[in-house]
């Protein structure tokens, strides 16, 4: 089975749908279109098999952790990436030490980690070994300083503990005098902060059965974290806000397994509801909104009183045929609307 995913060009240049990229079997034989990157995406990148790497790094200008790209980036690395501060500054070889921030991108996610790279203007992209991902990787000094200047503020969960001992690691480093802030406690639904961790973390789903007398279908939000990070501390804290926001309860799953974890899952319409009012504002840009605009349709069903389970099951079993892993259609159009680093 071949998958194919499309950006729809909106410039007055260029029209119809331009391919991204082809896959197989969820195994990439990735084909770019190298000229429609290099002038739609980042005149820096260049092209080397599965590998994209910044040939030049342009200057940007730091700016304020309060705009939509900062705190959407913030959820994004918190639920889907990594913050590396060196031990020590020097390896056993006399290498020096440099800290970096990587986010994990699934496969078909890579015109989201591409128009994320143009933005910040730093950094490199290259396919994980043996699995059906990109890591997009910060590592040279501007840019680190660039992505602390845009968390710091914003962070809302255990991962500011590294975000702080990356401060002083630069600090020391580059003699500057970055303040950590503390964590940001402004209400989930007021930035586009969980769009962004949503984006790593969350899931829609439909179930539906036709076995017994009764047919019965439930759409549901899912999001799920480890109940201690490497650091042994406790995630229930922030994941309570989201709970509350879409008037659910945080549950203990695993519990006896060596990874035991909470799970947030929206269990009636009012959640729902909320949570669609949440995205319409703050939104998902990757492959996570294609599924959402497909849960929405089903969604939408259950506000008719009463809803009929068995009439609307053929409708929902074709929507369902065409979500997550089982999607073979992608529209990437919506990038059009993503954040600005300055705005």
């Amino acid at each position: 089975m071949w998958l194919k995913f499309y950006f729809t060009q909106s410039a007055g240049n260029l029209s119809g749908l331009i391919p991204v990229g082809i896959f197989r079997d969820h195994t990439p034989e990735f084909i770019c279109c190298k000229n429609w990157l290099s002038s739609q995406l980042n005149p820096f990148i260049k092209i080397k098999g599965l590998r994209y790497y910044t040939s030049k790094t342009p200057l940007r200008q730091k700016n304020n952790s309060k705009t939509l790209f900062a705190q959407y980036l913030t959820g994004l690395i918190e639920g889907d990436g990594t913050i590396y501060v060196p031990k020590t500054s020097r390896s056993i070889k006399g290498v020096l030490n440099y800290p970096s921030i990587q986010i994990v991108f699934h496969l078909k996610d890579i015109a989201l980690a591409l128009i994320i790279h143009k933005e910040l203007g730093h950094g490199s992209i290259s396919r994980r070994k043996g699995q059906n991902a990109y890591i997009y990787t910060v590592n040279n000094l501007e840019g680190v300083s660039l992505v602390i200047s845009l968390l710091n503020g914003n962070m809302k969960t255990n991962k500011i503990d590294t975000l702080h001992k990356l401060i002083d690691w630069y600090n020391q480093y580059n003699n500057t005098s970055f303040i950590k802030e503390v964590l940001n406690v402004d209400s989930v639904l007021s930035n586009a902060w969980l769009s962004g961790f949503m984006e790593a973390d969350g899931h829609f789903y439909i179930r539906s059965t036709e076995l017994g007398e009764y047919p019965k279908v439930e759409c549901k939000f899912e999001l799920s974290q480890s109940q201690k990070d490497h650091n042994q501390k406790d995630n229930y804290f922030f994941l309570e806000d989201i709970a509350l926001a879409f008037d659910c309860t945080v549950k203990c799953t695993r519990e006896y397994s060596t990874n035991p974890q909470y799970r947030i899952r929206t269990t009636n319409i009012k959640g729902n509801l909320a949570l669609i009012s949440y995205i319409t504002k703050y939104p998902l840009f990757g492959t996570k909104l294609l599924d959402f605009k497909d849960w929405v349709k089903v969604v939408e069903l259950f506000k008719q009183s009463p809803f009929n389970h068995k009439l609307h099951m053929d409708y929902i079993k074709q929507i369902k045929s065409d979500m997550n892993d089982k999607r073979t259609s992608f529209s990437w159009d919506h990038l059009q609307y993503f954040y600005n680093l300055n705005k």
